[in-house]
């Protein structure tokens, strides 16, 4: 059964490593990094160059932005509304993501889905475990513990192209040159979200950045499922 588009939340997340280098990670958790990198660091590397990539693992990064889309029809308009949640305080924006979420299940009166790009695999069970360790309560559609797979409501569009083949990875910008939508990745792409946040401080286009994988995440669901709406977009930017 084909889900009514309008009872998705489309998003995205940026993740960086928990602190700007390896030095000030703690003790502890430093050699706990030390030890999980050590079976697969490259011969050129060393754990201080290994930690640019931390923000990969739920464990040893954190989020820095969460935006979030649905589609609204209004009058004969259809409007893709996103809003972001981004800063240095993680607690918070979980917390008021969180908020939003529920106020989402609720103006909807649906059962909602969750849909982004590799999300399965990513973003879904970064943004749950995240809210574990900062103590905020997980809402009802990220709590899939014990659920059977047809009942866990998350929708990831590069498992659609996969059409069963398991052993391929695609990229968003891949895809969205593939059904000629316009690329997100116009600006900075995610290998360089750390070096944007943490030397350059700019949260903002971190924001800008996220915000785009969204609508592309949306457009993209779009045409995967053979529907074409003309989508008017507002929000943050």
């Amino acid at each position: 059964m084909r889900t009514n588009a309008e009872n998705i939340l489309f998003l995205d997340i940026e993740t960086v490593p928990q602190y700007k280098c390896l030095n000030d990670v703690p003790a502890n958790i430093r050699d706990l990094w030390t030890k999980k990198m050590s079976a697969v660091i490259k011969p050129d590397e060393d754990a201080e160059q290994t930690y640019q990539r931390a923000g990969i693992w739920a464990e040893f990064g954190k989020i820095v932005c969460i935006s979030a889309g649905f589609i609204h029809k209004k009058h004969d308009k259809y409007i893709f509304r996103i809003k972001s949640f981004y800063g240095d305080d993680e607690e918070k924006l979980l917390s008021e993501f969180n908020e939003n979420l529920m106020k989402f299940s609720e103006i909807n009166r649906h059962d909602i889905r969750l849909c982004a790009h590799n999300g399965k695999e990513f973003d879904f069970p970064y943004i749950a475990r995240r809210m574990l360790i900062n103590r905020v309560k997980l809402p009802k559609v990220l709590n899939v513990g014990g659920k059977k797979p047809w009942e866990v409501p998350f929708l990831d569009t590069m498992e659609l192209w996969r059409f069963g083949d398991y052993k391929n990875y695609t990229s968003l910008n891949l895809m969205a040159a593939l059904f000629n939508i316009q690329s997100p990745k116009d600006d900075i792409d995610g290998s360089m979200v750390a070096d944007v946040y943490y030397s350059q401080k700019d949260i903002e286009r971190i924001a800008r950045y996220c915000e785009k994988d969204v609508l592309t995440v949306a457009l993209l669901y779009l045409r995967l499922n053979e529907t074409d709406l003309d989508l008017e977009v507002t929000g943050n930017q």
